[in-house]
């Protein structure tokens, strides 16, 4: 009897990051591999394929498509239909199709893979310190992409025409360079050149070696790296780094650190195992480490009073030439003055950054998208995002529904914006602070170009309800323009709702929100809230009590304004500061808040639990005036000691009332006692430990109650204020021993850079029933 083998042909669509990513190889040498012919090619939409051959092979085949894909790709879907057989004779990658309306996801920026930085190491290479060296598994992506499919012609790469060597590589299906878009070498590629401040070209044969002399001898460096400018100089020269921070204006901000290898790193912090794969990663973002003060040689100024180093690995062929020739760890912070937007383009840079730097570091390779670096922390082994940007986007969160086309525009702080489509939420990079114009533009331009990549034409905006947000009235303009519908959303309702989403629950959930600031549905200043929320709608069932913000913003920036308040709002007018860190204050200064307070002027009031732990901190002395964001809650963690499991578990009083039905958590026997552990000179750790237990008791005494009443068990935690490890771990630990299940950020910030993705879900959802 002889056996026939049916053949067949299958039709096959792969959507997710499957351009520039070594796709198309890898699906060219599995069909070789299983005896299939046909073709491959990238459209707007996917990665089409054509296969036939017989039906068991095919089947294998599919099956590896979802198996053994390029590590840097990421599968969303494999559809199959399959016909009778076309006949074809061989296997080939045909051209790249566009189709109109369509879209493909985009793959961020990725690190300098093993394989390049073995070449790039290596004398006897080609690429030998070529600082510009990729290959399908690493490089620039959304940096260098300027619309799709992803081919060179479509990047910043389209007017460097390749060489004979680099052509064959990227012709050559079984090349790891096959069709890597950026492929180039010192014969094609881009170029590096370094000028001094005024523009004058420094004449030097080795630009690396010259750039690393200048860092060691205490110079500022400009970096054009992957999505802008970075500002470098010697870690471990406290001159230098006092000279950045004077030239930037960033008096005390910590600095990240870039470091060659894990084996120095391990030199200056500690490392956990989970730490370590985060940091060696493709996306390689910043990670805050836990500092090996006593041992390390980095200078103290890096990071003030903090126990945490924000550390790097070289993620580009130029950053390990320079770190290696420089032989020492170097600062490497953004390329900007503070709450501007980084510079991006050479002239640009030699204008933003000439007070700053004294040379810069230059090429010629466009960049089409600013972007920042990632910065992560681990907390309970697990990694949580602080910034988003670098390695992570444009990658989308995937919803647990299809969604509208929706633009949402993000906070004021760490903004974000966040476009909907389908199944995919696009939340930006980092933005930043929306304060300037300049900040704004790179908002606008960024919002135009992912509508262009992910072919998006919004349906409905949807903004903070804050009226004086720039990007409140961004998107009041713009839906005007368009007569688009808009969408109001609750600053701590997007919080919760960011959460849920991420982790693809619907809710009702208990949202537990501590931030700093929010404008609140009775136009108070919220910011310590308890919600019972999901993606239609929330009810506030609770919040810390309220407390006047006295002066407004000169509360935020002088945190002993904040304490003064609690002290007189809540324990009486005459409360004595004798022995109090406070009783140095200037007295003119006391009288002015105390009228302030009294007479209700420009004093709103508010629940935040931000504004609370500045409180502390200023009434413990910790800090009593900031020089940035949350600077005063920080240091304040950072009072408390690390072994927490030895510790007491002595909390502070506190008290739960009830208001029409919402619990209002009373305060004034909780700064009373701060007040006398303080005037007893307890030690600081002792009551920063103490206060934030009190805090984790306080969400889940509020928490519990809820439950109880609501029969909900669930609770989501969001705000800036659980960027705080201690508290994030004290009140996840005290949640669930109570028996509630905790939901808490890993995939978006869970500060205002997250609020977009919150608020992109709630308006998909807007006048739906």
């Amino acid at each position: 009897m002889v056996l026939v083998r049916v053949k067949k042909l299958a039709r096959i669509k792969v959507r997710g990051v499957v351009q520039g990513v070594g796709f198309r190889p890898f699906v060219y040498r599995l069909a070789h591999q299983h005896n299939l012919n046909g073709w491959v090619r990238n459209t707007s939409a996917n990665v089409a394929i054509e296969v036939e051959g017989n039906e068991a092979a095919l089947k294998d085949f599919i099956a590896a498509l979802e198996t053994e894909f390029p590590p840097m790709a990421r599968i969303e879907g494999v559809n199959a239909t399959f016909r009778a057989p076309q006949g074809y004779t061989g296997f080939e990658i045909r051209e790249s199709r566009p189709q109109k309306g369509k879209y493909q996801l985009v793959s961020p920026d990725i690190a300098t893979c093993p394989d390049c930085l073995k070449e790039l190491l290596s004398p006897d290479d080609r690429r030998y310190g070529y600082p510009f060296t990729n290959c399908t598994n690493c490089g620039p992506r959304f940096t260098i992409i300027e619309d799709i499919p992803y081919d060179r012609p479509k990047t910043t790469m389209a007017g460097f025409k390749m060489c004979p060597e680099c052509q064959r590589e990227y012709d050559d299906p079984l090349d790891r360079r096959f069709h890597a878009q950026p492929n180039a070498c010192p014969r094609c590629g881009p170029r590096l050149e370094l000028v001094s401040a005024d523009g004058r070209l420094v004449e030097e044969r080795d630009v690396i070696k010259a750039a690393s002399a200048l860092l060691r001898d205490g110079n500022i460096l400009a970096v054009r790296g992957l999505g802008g400018f970075q500002l470098a100089c010697d870690a471990t020269d406290a001159a230098a780094v006092a000279t950045l921070r004077q030239r930037k204006r960033r008096p005390a901000k910590p600095l990240a650190v870039m470091m060659t290898i894990l084996e120095e790193v391990a030199e200056h912090c500690e490392l956990s195992p989970e730490e370590e794969r985060l940091l060696s990663s493709p996306q390689c973002p910043i990670v805050l480490l836990k500092w090996r003060r006593d041992s390390s040689h980095i200078t103290a100024g890096v990071a003030p009073n903090l126990k945490y180093l924000g550390v790097m690995l070289p993620y580009t062929p130029l950053h390990h030439l320079l770190l290696r020739e420089t032989g020492r760890p170097l600062v490497m912070t953004s390329g900007n003055l503070s709450e501007e937007p980084i510079a991006r383009d050479n002239d640009e840079a030699l204008v933003r950054l000439k007070g700053i730097a004294g040379y810069f570091l230059l090429h010629n390779r466009g960049i089409s998208a600013r972007y920042d670096d990632s910065v992560f922390m681990v907390v309970s082994e697990v990694p949580r995002p602080i910034r988003r940007a670098r390695g992570y986007a444009p990658y989308p969160i995937f919803l647990p529904f299809k969604a509208r086309q929706v633009l949402a525009c993000g906070a004021e702080e760490k903004n974000t914006f966040c476009l909907t489509r389908d199944a995919h939420a696009f939340v930006s990079q980092h933005i930043g602070d929306m304060e300037n114009e300049e900040t704004l533009a790179h908002f606008e331009n960024t919002i135009k170009l992912y509508k262009k990549l992910f072919r998006i034409k919004p349906e409905v905006v949807a903004y903070d309800m804050h009226p004086e947000y720039l990007a409140t009235k961004y998107a009041r303009q713009v839906a005007s323009e368009l007569s688009l519908p808009v969408v109001p959303v609750q600053h701590h309702h997007a919080h919760i709702v960011s959460c849920l989403a991420e982790h693809k629950a619907r809710g009702p959930v208990i949202g537990v929100a501590f931030d700093g600031t929010g404008f609140g549905s009775d136009a108070a200043i919220w910011g310590g809230e308890f919600l019972l929320a999901d993606y239609k709608g929330f009810q506030r069932l609770g919040h810390l009590e309220y407390v006047p913000l006295a002066g407004g913003a000169a509360a935020i920036k002088r945190p002993y304004r904040m304490a003064l308040s609690y002290l007189y709002t809540l324990l009486g007018a005459d409360f004595p500061l004798e022995g109090l860190p406070l009783s140095g204050l200037d007295p003119e200064e006391i009288a002015v808040v105390k009228t302030q307070l009294a007479r209700g002027i420009n004093s709103p009031p508010t629940s935040s639990a931000g504004r609370l732990f500045d409180a502390v901190s200023a009434l413990t002395g910790v800090r009593s005036k900031i020089d940035y964001e949350a600077q005063a809650a920080i240091e304040l963690e950072m009072q408390a000691p690390d072994e927490i499991d030895r510790m007491e578990e002595k909390t502070y009083p506190f008290a739960v009332t009830s208001d029409q039905g919402v619990r209002v958590v009373r305060l004034g026997e909780l700064i009373s006692a701060v007040a006398c552990d303080a005037r007893s000179q307890v030690p600081v750790p002792v009551i920063s430990f103490r206060f934030h237990r009190t805090v984790a008791a306080i969400i889940t005494e509020v928490c519990r109650g809820i439950a109880q009443e609501t029969g909900i068990n669930e609770v989501a935690l969001s705000g800036g204020v659980f960027q705080n490890r201690l508290l994030l771990r004290l009140a996840t630990s005290m949640l669930e021993k109570s028996g509630l299940r905790v939901f808490s950020h890993r995939l978006v910030p869970c500060n205002d850079g997250g609020i977009s993705l919150g608020q992109a879900v709630i308006a998909n959802f807007a006048g739906r029933s």
